[in-house]
């Protein structure tokens, strides 16, 4: 698909889901130690730094455990930060919704966290999957992460955790963020990650609304995205036969290139709060983090199934007012970032 074709999507565009899952992105805490370039929470930035209350979380997991029992739908919560594995209290709030509330975890972490033994036993216990944050090969990683040294360290602690991992039940993913930088070598850093012991690998593309002083002269080109389609296909042949997933479908990687050459792409029904939510430090959960400030609602007021059960509804009404963001849809599960072309469209973590 061309970005032109691409310029607009309908609601009779979106592929219809494949599993019942729900899919909740949840950013627990703002902090981080490292100091990206292309990051809003990096701690070089002069920002508040919120966390989400833990009474209110623990309540809202009690919701959730309360639906995935009445409804027969698994609910995937995913943790996000800043660098979600620093919060005090995430390992207290991951046990309750993992061993009270029978919900299945997932985590994005830079890697620093896991150098730690019991941070490891923690994922080990209570998680399914754990998603990495690696940006290319060592010396691009290193420079745009502020960190030198980091790519060997994460190197060692993924390494650790594979071995740990004795009933191979963590499922372990790594995320790039592609830039001009890093694009052009998105083949050897793949054949690096299946060395690592990595299920599966997804992408994004730099974005522009967190670094705007860096973006420019580092975000994609056209060209650089014309050829990473091309090549694509053969390094995802080659990493099936290593042992690793390649995520990402036609329709993200059209998306990616409207980027790239400047055209927006609206989409008029994305089914609001139907497989994906996304809830902020500040207990807000909406459609997206595109939305949390026009559609976001306090999930104290989501106190039961019943109301857990009427958000799609009340999305919908609130949409009435469409928001900016709507009309150049930057929403990764939207265009099926974590789908295979050579499986149903389905949702999965952020």
């Amino acid at each position: 698909m061309s970005p032109r074709m691409a310029s607009r999507l309908h609601a009779t565009d979106l592929p219809s889901r494949g599993h019942d899952d729900i899919v909740i992105v949840w950013r627990v805490w703002e902090s981080c130690s490292l100091a990206c370039r292309f990051c809003g929470y990096s701690r070089e930035l002069g920002r508040p730094r919120m966390a989400m209350k833990l009474p209110a979380a623990i309540a809202f997991g009690k919701v959730l455990g309360e639906v995935q029992q009445d409804g027969g739908r698994s609910i995937l919560v995913s943790w996000l930060g800043g660098e979600p594995l620093d919060w005090p209290q995430l390992p207290r709030l991951a046990r309750i919704f993992h061993r009270d509330c029978g919900l299945r975890l997932g985590v994005t972490t830079n890697g620093l966290p896991i150098h730690s033994l019991q941070v490891r036993a923690n994922l080990l216990a209570d998680y399914e999957q754990v998603t990495i944050s690696i940006d290319g090969l060592a010396p691009f990683h290193d420079q745009v992460r502020g960190m030198p040294g980091l790519y060997e360290r994460l190197r060692e602690s993924v390494s650790r955790l594979r071995d740990e991992d004795a009933d191979g039940r963590l499922w372990r993913r790594v995320n790039t963020v592609l830039m001009r930088g890093n694009i052009d070598a998105f083949g050897r850093f793949c054949e690096e990650m299946a060395d690592w012991g990595f299920h599966e690998l997804t992408f994004n593309q730099l974005g522009g609304n967190d670094r705007p002083e860096f973006y420019p002269a580092n975000r994609l080109l056209p060209q650089q995205v014309a050829r990473f389609a091309h090549e694509l296909p053969e390094i995802r042949r080659r990493m099936v036969e290593r042992g690793m997933i390649i995520r990402g479908s036609e329709r993200y990687l059209a998306r990616i290139a409207a980027t790239t050459s400047g055209q927006p792409i609206a989409i008029d029904d994305c089914r609001p709060g139907t497989e994906f939510l996304f809830i902020d430090t500040l207990g807000r959960i909406s459609p997206c983090s595109f939305s949390s400030d026009g559609y976001g609602i306090p999930i104290s007021q989501i106190d039961s199934v019943d109301a857990f059960l009427d958000l799609p509804r009340q999305f919908r009404e609130l949409r009435r007012n469409r928001l900016t963001a709507c009309d150049d849809c930057h929403a990764t599960h939207v265009f099926d970032k974590f789908r295979s072309e050579s499986e149903p469209a389905a949702i999965a973590a952020s």
